[in-house]
C-alpha cells in the first residue's frame, strides 16, 4: 500500500513539473505571437491572445504593456492606461518592455486624460533616465505652463533649447510667457526663430502681430495677422486685429471691411469672438456717420449678450433715432450738409453766421445776433458749437469751448448738442457766460429750421 502511494506521488509530481516546463516552453511563443500580430496590425486579434495569456499568468508585465499596446493600436486609449498603469505597479521593466518607450507613452495618456499631476511624475522620471532628450523637458515646461507656473516652464524651455536649438516649439511657448510678461522684445526674438525653424506657427505670426501692433508697427502688424488668419483657429481672433489696426490707423472704410470678414467667417453666431467683431464694426459705422448700420450690429450683439460692454447705453442713446427724422439727419448727414443744417438752426435761433469752421463730431461758428432776436438787443458776436454725439458732454469740451472763446475775445459762448451734459459740466458752465443746449432743445430747433 505505501509503494502504491509512493507511485502516485511521484507520479503527480513528474506530471505537475511536466506541465510546467512545458508551459514555461510554449508561453514566451504565445507573447511573441502577440508581438507579431500587432506588427501585422490586427489589434483585435492581438488583444484576444494577451488576454488569453493573462488567464494563465495574471501578473505578467510584459502581457499586461502588450495588450496596452494592443488598445492603443484598435483607438482604445482609456483602456490602454489600465494596462499601462498595472504595468507600473508590477515595476519590471527592461528585455520586451523599453522603460524610456513605456514612461513616455504613459506619460502622453496621463496629459491625454487630463491627469497632468501623474503625466509631470511620469515626465520627470524620463528626464532622469533619458536627460539629454529635449521632448522630455519640453513637455515638462507645457505642462507647468499650463499650470500657470510661468518660472518653471521657463526654465525647462531653454533647457530644451539648449539640447536641441532648432526646437521650435519650446522657442513658441517660451516666447508666449515672455509675450504675457510684457517683455515684448525678448517674446519677439523667440517668437521669430520658432517661425525660422517651422514656417507653418500660425499662432506665432498672431503674437508677432500683436506686438507690432502695440508698438504701432501696424504695417508689419497688418501683414503678420494675414499670415495668421491662414489657420482657422485664428481667423477670426486675426480679421478682428487687422480691423482694429485699421481703425487706430483712421482707415474706417478698411476696418470696416475686415470686420465684415471676421463675422462672414462664423457659422455660430454665438462664438465668443463674435461679439468683438460686431462691436468694432458699429463703432466703425458710429464714427462713419452711418448709425443705422451700426444700429443693426450693437442689436446682433444685444441679442446674445445685453450686458456686453456699453451696447446697451449706445441702443438707448440712438433710440431718438429710429423715432425723430431731424435728430437722424443730424446725427448721419454728411459734414457739407451739417454745416447747411447748423446755420439754418443758427438762424432759428436768432443769429447770423459770420464764419463756420469744421470740426471732428461737428463745428464750430461765430455769430452775431439778427433783428429781434429772442435773446438780446446787443449784437455782440459770439462762439456757437454744434456738437453731434451721443455721448455725455464732460466737463472738459465745455471748458475747452470757454478757453476757446475767451482767446478769440468774444464775451459769451452756447453749445447745442444731440445728448445731455454731465453734472460737472452743468456746474461748470452755471458761473460762466455759457449756454448749454440738450437734445431735447436741439430738437426744437430742428423743427424749427427744417
Amino acid at each position: 500500500m505505501a509503494l502504491v502511494i509512493v507511485i502516485i506521488v511521484l507520479g503527480a509530481g513528474i506530471g505537475i513539473s511536466t506541465f510546467l516546463i512545458v508551459r514555461n516552453l510554449f508561453a514566451p511563443k504565445k507573447i511573441a505571437r502577440v508581438e507579431q500580430l500587432l506588427k501585422q496590425n490586427k489589434p483585435a486579434a492581438a488583444v484576444k491572445a494577451a488576454k488569453q495569456h493573462l488567464a494563465r499568468d495574471s501578473r505578467s508585465a510584459q502581457a499586461h504593456y502588450l495588450l496596452g499596446r494592443a488598445y492603443l493600436q484598435d483607438g482604445k486609449p482609456e483602456l490602454a492606461l489600465m494596462e499601462f498603469r498595472t504595468v507600473n505597479q508590477i515595476g519590471q521593466f527592461g528585455g520586451a518592455i523599453p522603460e524610456k518607450t513605456f514612461r513616455r507613452q504613459i506619460a502622453e495618456l496621463y496629459a491625454r486624460f487630463n491627469q497632468p499631476e501623474e503625466a509631470l511624475k511620469e515626465y520627470l522620471l524620463l528626464i532622469q533616465k533619458d536627460p539629454n532628450t529635449a521632448e522630455n523637458y519640453f513637455k515638462v515646461g507645457l505642462l507647468f505652463e499650463e499650470r500657470n507656473k510661468a518660472a518653471k516652464a521657463v526654465n525647462y524651455y531653454r533647457k530644451a533649447i539648449q539640447l536641441q536649438p532648432g526646437h521650435g516649439l519650446a522657442h513658441l511657448h517660451l516666447g508666449f510667457i515672455l509675450y504675457r510678461a510684457k517683455r515684448h522684445g525678448d517674446a519677439l526674438e523667440y517668437l521669430q526663430k520658432a517661425l525660422r525653424f517651422q514656417p507653418d506657427h500660425y499662432e506665432a505670426y498672431f503674437y508677432i502681430g500683436k506686438i507690432q501692433k502695440e508698438t504701432k508697427d501696424y504695417a508689419g502688424a497688418l501683414q503678420s495677422f494675414e499670415w495668421s488668419a491662414k489657420a482657422q483657429e485664428f481667423r477670426m481672433r486675426s480679421l478682428i486685429e487687422r480691423g482694429t489696426s485699421y481703425m487706430e490707423m483712421n482707415n474706417l472704410e478698411r476696418a470696416a471691411s475686415e470686420l465684415e470678414r471676421a463675422i462672414n467667417t462664423v457659422k455660430d453666431p454665438v462664438e465668443g469672438d463674435i461679439l468683438w467683431a460686431h462691436y468694432f464694426l458699429a463703432t466703425c459705422y458710429e464714427r462713419l456717420r452711418q448709425i443705422e448700420r451700426a444700429i443693426e450690429h450693437w442689436e446682433a450683439v444685444y441679442r446674445i449678450k445685453p450686458g456686453f460692454q456699453d451696447v446697451a447705453e449706445k441702443l438707448s442713446q440712438y433710440q431718438d433715432l429710429r423715432q425723430d427724422d431731424h435728430i437722424k439727419d443730424y446725427l448721419t448727414v454728411s459734414q457739407e450738409e451739417f454745416r447747411r443744417m447748423s446755420e439754418k438752426m443758427a438762424a432759428v435761433m436768432g443769429y447770423s453766421t459770420q464764419s463756420i469752421e469744421d470740426e471732428e463730431n461737428g463745428v464750430v461758428m461765430i455769430v452775431v445776433e439778427s433783428g429781434g432776436n429772442w435773446r438780446s438787443n446787443k449784437k455782440m458776436p459770439r462762439l456757437l458749437r454744434f456738437i453731434r454725439v451721443p455721448d455725455v458732454i464732460d466737463e472738459a469740451t465745455v471748458r475747452e469751448t470757454h478757453e476757446t472763446m475767451r482767446t478769440q475775445n468774444l464775451t459769451r459762448a452756447m453749445i447745442v448738442c444731440s445728448s445731455t451734459y454731465s453734472r460737472l459740466a452743468l456746474d461748470f458752465a452755471e458761473s460762466r457766460p455759457l449756454e448749454l443746449y440738450n437734445k431735447d432743445k436741439l430738437q426744437e430747433f430742428l423743427k424749427k429750421a427744417l
